[in-house]
């Protein structure tokens, strides 16, 4: 199959260096990440894929993935867009005229962002069964990460993890974190950036009042260390979690999974690899309960549904479905231009 995918950011920026305590645009990234691996996970199957980026390449690009900067002269299969809301306009100019098929993910809830979920189209590919339903769709593939990323550990250190873009920091329950730390006394290390130095000044301002130890932005090798060594990452969202990469990845190092019981969290952490939590009791009782906790089965868990070839397969499907009864609609607006998200808060 001749894919082409589509993105506006630069390749490898998910795994670039950390900023420490310094500002990033975009703090999280994972949307960017999940059409980086998909790239390298459809030229594993043996397709041609062609990857149009808007900003470059910050690293080289996998073999068997073609970087262009103008639609293929030979049309592809399918466009697939990593944003739902965002779009090229001259690709979406190539594939209408040649009656090209394309679909876009849904990362998240486009009602966080200031949107209508009326805008939602067919040809969506949402990025969990959670997040398809409420959207009254079916249409779903799970993230998969390169386990190449990451580092496996059975031996942990002695702190929990909580990592999340500090723009969403009390979103995804920071203050939570912080009040079991201090209550139950174990250390907490907080990883994440901002796209503001107030907001990170903040969040240092806050930690530091708890005991706890910000870490700032870390990626690379800093930030598979720290997932593998934590005892438990901690995630007590209490957004409708689309899917939670953050979760995935801790499963990946052998790490349980502390969350709460909204969105998809239910969906991606079972009671072999963590804990589903819906009050205080609940994080107290998980955080005592970690040595029932197998690192392998979280590993296992990770291998057999978040791998990153497991997502490509999963997005092939969908393109064959999507090729063999092309949505008809005309080309997505620029969703992205309807509003101003607060700094980081973009895919």
């Amino acid at each position: 199959m001749r894919i082409l995918l589509w993105s506006n950011h630069q390749h490898g920026s998910y795994f670039g260096n950390g900023v420490g305590r310094h500002p990033r645009e975009f703090p999280s990234g994972s949307g960017y990440y999940m059409h980086d691996v998909l790239a390298k996970g459809l030229a594993d199957l043996g397709h041609e894929v062609y990857y149009h980026l808007q900003a470059g390449a910050a690293k080289p690009l996998p073999k068997g993935v073609e970087r262009i900067t103008a639609p293929p002269s030979e049309p592809v299969d399918i466009l697939h867009n990593y944003s739902c809301f965002v779009n090229h306009a001259g690709l979406m100019e190539y594939v209408s005229r040649l009656g090209i098929p394309w679909v876009g993910t849904c990362h998240l809830d486009i009602q966080a962002r200031g949107l209508d979920r009326s805008y939602a189209r067919g040809n969506w590919i949402f990025v969990s069964r959670t997040l398809a339903r409420l959207y009254g769709r079916e249409r779903y593939v799970y993230n998969g990460i390169d386990p190449s990323a990451y580092c496996y550990s059975e031996s942990k250190e002695d702190y929990l993890l909580f990592m999340s873009s500090i723009d969403w920091a009390f979103e995804k329950g920071l203050d939570t974190a912080l009040a079991l730390a201090v209550k139950m006394g174990f250390r907490l290390l907080v990883a994440g950036t901002s796209g503001e130095y107030a907001i990170i000044q903040k969040i240092e301002a806050i930690c530091a009042k708890a005991g706890a130890e910000y870490l700032g932005d870390v990626r690379g090798e800093r930030k598979a260390e720290l997932l593998a060594g934590a005892r438990a990452l901690l995630h007590p969202t209490r957004l409708n979690e689309a899917f939670g990469l953050v979760m995935a990845e801790a499963l990946m190092s052998g790490t349980p999974v502390i969350c709460s019981d909204r969105g998809a969290c239910p969906e991606v952490i079972s009671p072999d690899v963590g804990f589903i939590c819906n009050n205080e009791d609940d994080y107290q009782i998980a955080i005592e309960s970690l040595g029932t906790i197998s690192s392998r089965a979280c590993r296992e868990k990770a291998m057999r549904e978040y791998h990153y070839h497991l997502m490509a397969r999963g997005f092939v499907r969908e393109y064959e479905a999507e090729i063999r009864q092309p949505s008809g609609e005309a080309p997505v607006p620029n969703l992205a231009a309807e509003f101003s998200p607060p700094s980081g808060r973009g895919v």
